[in-house]
């Protein structure tokens, strides 16, 4: 592995840059965008049966809002009958929309870093073929001209700018499929638990409003 990436150049550590922090990206989001820790299955019939009977005292409400990402948002609601009892179904939605807004931002970090990888990757390995050919004509100009690049001059150099030209196009694509899988993965996935909280939160909305009356 150190060979090829001697033999790749210096161009090929702007890839190497890029291929840690995306592994590190992919394996954050893995284990911040488990269901358990979004959008547990029962957790919306949970808050609905403890607060059935009446809205639950501040130590319930600070447990659920550090459940998951759908917990804050339904303690968001209790949060804002516990603060003003009779706070108008305008207010109460805003306050849940607000949170909701809060979580989706938290659920989408990191997202836009991982696809500016998946398109600039292909990028610096363009950059490293070309550095390669100027290598490979650069080094023919001593020895005759552009004339001779293919066919003569400095094989050393000549082999040298190949190998520049080929490994970082290899590197770059070997980074950028990766990635732009992953971010399309992502970005399904947070797109569905974006739907799920939406309906749980109007759902709990409607729970509460009905429970005040």
């Amino acid at each position: 592995m150190l060979s090829i990436i001697q033999a790749a150049g210096w161009p090929i550590w702007p890839l190497i840059a890029c291929s840690v922090l995306a592994l590190a990206l992919i394996l954050e989001r893995f284990i911040a965008l488990q269901t358990s820790r979004v959008a547990p299955a029962k957790l919306l019939h949970e808050a609905m049966a403890v607060s059935s009977s009446g809205v639950p005292s501040a130590d319930v409400v600070a447990h659920l809002a550090k459940n998951s990402a759908l917990g804050e948002v339904l303690a968001s609601g209790l949060r804002a009958m516990n603060t003003n009892p009779r706070c108008s179904e305008a207010d109460l939605r805003a306050t849940i929309e607000g949170t909701g807004r809060s979580v989706a931002h938290r659920l989408e970090k990191y997202l836009t870093a991982l696809g500016t990888i998946a398109s600039a990757a292909p990028l610096l390995g363009l950059m490293g073929t070309v550095i390669g050919m100027i290598e490979i004509f650069g080094s023919q100009v001593g020895s005759g001209g552009v004339g001779q690049a293919l066919g003569g001059g400095n094989p050393a150099q000549l082999a040298h700018g190949i190998s520049i030209a080929l490994y970082n196009t290899a590197f770059g694509l070997m980074i950028a499929i990766p990635a732009l899988i992953f971010w399309r993965y992502f970005r399904s996935r947070v797109d569905a638990y974006l739907l799920t909280l939406e309906l749980a939160a109007d759902q709990f909305a409607r729970h509460l409003i009905q429970l005040r009356k």
